[in-house]
């Protein structure tokens, strides 16, 4: 056992979508560190591989597949996959999704509309369909779908992020109700700030932008990767046994003002 494993975790089988960069990759690192097995998945096959060689280091047991959750097919061979080589799927955290420039609504083309409601919440309806008729045969899991404060609020650019953000939310809770009698816990988180790739260079060539952007929630600093993986986490863990249908912000308070 990690010594540093919850026993919540320790041994559950773990599917993380969306895992090559940021909150997904921290995802696979903290399942991994509590204990469980984890199959990542993404589109990036060289940033899996990578994770996955860091993970074994350690001595996690842990697996990838090259998915672009658009497939549904490409979902459902994943988890087939997974359950085939560990025997079940215990958790589920559908993270994977993009983002888009903060564009007026009546400038933004349609192909980027669809590009983003395809990914974001086309992408979790293939995940949830498949993962819970993998948990059914299972007798139970849970499942977290990342949202983002953008699902709980709205800004004055970004509808079709902002509406993809709102779906998930929908989905969760529909999911959450139609099968909490069958022992599957559905969640969502919603992040607020978190630092990235893309936005640490967008702060490096923009100082100024950080700042602003830190004081836009009351704890005044975008939050680490792994800090919304923890939620993540939690959330799927047996120590979350009696939550379902909720969503957790995790925005350093940006929902609360």
């Amino acid at each position: 056992m990690n010594s540093a494993a919850t026993p919540a975790l320790e041994g559950k089988v773990v599917i993380v979508h969306g895992a090559s960069s940021g909150i997904g990759a921290a995802a696979g690192r903290v399942f991994a560190r509590h204990g469980a097995v984890v199959v990542l998945t993404a589109r990036r096959e060289d940033r899996l591989r990578e994770l996955v060689g860091r993970l074994r280091a350690t001595g996690a047991e842990a697996s990838h597949h090259v998915v672009d959750v658009r497939d549904g097919e490409a979902v459902r061979r994943a988890v087939d996959s997974t359950v085939q080589r560990y025997g079940r799927l215990d958790c589920a955290f559908n993270n994977a999704g993009v983002g888009l420039p903060r564009t007026p609504m009546h400038l933004i083309e349609d192909d980027v509309y669809e590009r983003v409601l395809s990914t974001n919440v086309t992408g979790v309806w293939n995940c949830m369909r498949h993962e819970i008729a993998a948990m059914l045969k299972g007798g139970g899991g849970a499942i977290v779908n990342t949202s983002s404060v953008g699902g709980l609020v709205a800004s004055s650019t970004g509808a079709p992020y902002i509406a993809s953000k709102h779906a998930v939310l929908g989905l969760t809770k529909a999911a959450a109700v139609e099968y909490a009698p069958h022992g599957i816990r559905v969640n969502a988180i919603a992040p607020g700030l978190t630092r990235s790739e893309m936005m640490d260079d967008w702060f490096a060539s923009s100082p100024e932008v950080e700042e602003r952007a830190s004081r836009s929630a009351p704890q005044a600093r975008a939050a680490d990767p792994e800090e919304v993986a923890e939620t993540a986490a939690w959330l799927c863990s047996d120590l979350a046994s009696f939550v379902t249908g909720a969503t957790l912000p995790v925005d350093g308070g940006r929902t609360a003002w």
